[in-house]
């Protein structure tokens, strides 16, 4: 029998943080008053959706990581979105812009740089997906050299898309390697294709060492993704987001991210207040 730990990671590494998707609107409009306020909210970390032109909503590697020191933050990961234009077919190798981003994270002190997606051009040919995924490992080379990991964070698509009779989202589990390439699991973005996240982690024990965690409720109106749901409070919706959370640290998971894209009658940030409150309660 295996053990029950062995695939824990160590609890000196576990954090809890916000995906700042989360408040977009908030950051899109006023970075540093809603880094205050995230910070009060009682986050100690924190998780970019915005990278562009070399800048962090606004701001150089150099000068965000001042800000978020200055207000007792820390960036462990981030979203930025690895595409074709990041990769030199010809020269088989990264593109500069690629090269930044990896250079601008590690000035951060990211341990993990993850793509948030696939583009629809690498999802339609199985022997295009397959040599995409051995990018994703020269990715996770290219990281390994500043200390830190390349990851991929799953949408819905992963789980409702198949190539050669196989999903998306095996093909990527199959054809990465995990040394290299960690999996961020969305456990509510699968939600919307019919992913049940305790399922997925017990098929693949030990290969999501980072989590959005995520609660889902029925939709009013047009949910998010273009599907029938929406997040919510964690707690309040139809996952069990406590007992996936929990066999996640059980089996390896160390990065504990929350988000809600959708708010109902809350504010985002009185959400994600909410949000920490509930984690903290459940001993994260």
């Amino acid at each position: 029998m295996l053990s029950r730990d062995l695939f824990a990671g160590s609890k000196s590494e576990e954090l809890l943080g916000v995906q700042l998707y989360s408040v977009r609107d908030d950051m899109g409009k006023d970075p540093l008053g809603t880094l205050k306020q995230v910070a009060a909210a009682g986050y100690k970390n924190v998780e970019h959706a915005s990278y562009s032109d070399r800048k962090f909503y606004g701001y150089s590697a150099k000068e965000f990581k001042k800000i978020l020191s200055d207000l007792g933050l820390y960036m462990p990961s981030g979203h930025t979105v690895m595409g074709r234009h990041h990769w030199d077919e010809t020269k088989k190798d990264f593109t500069d812009s690629w090269k930044y981003t990896v250079e601008d994270a590690a000035t951060l002190g990211q341990k993990f740089v993850i793509s948030p997606s696939l583009e629809e051009s690498y999802r339609k040919n199985y022997d295009d997906l397959k040599g995409f995924m051995e990018v994703f490992n020269k990715s996770g080379e290219l990281c390994k050299k500043s200390g830190m990991k390349f990851g991929y964070h799953n949408h819905d698509f992963e789980f409702r898309e198949s190539l050669n009779n196989q999903k998306i989202f095996d093909i990527i589990l199959q054809s990465t390697d995990p040394s290299l390439v960690i999996q961020q699991l969305d456990i509510g973005n699968m939600y919307h294709a019919g992913g049940i996240a305790l399922d997925i982690m017990k098929q693949y024990p030990g290969r999501f060492s980072s989590m959005h965690v995520k609660d889902e409720i029925k939709a009013a109106s047009k949910g998010e993704m273009g599907g029938d749901y929406e997040s919510t409070v964690l707690g309040k919706g139809i996952i069990p987001v406590k007992d996936i959370v929990d066999l996640g640290r059980k089996s390896g998971t160390i990065h504990f991210i929350v988000e809600q894209e959708s708010y109902q009658d809350k504010t985002p940030l009185e959400s994600i207040k909410e949000d920490f409150a509930i984690m903290k309660s459940w001993g994260y």
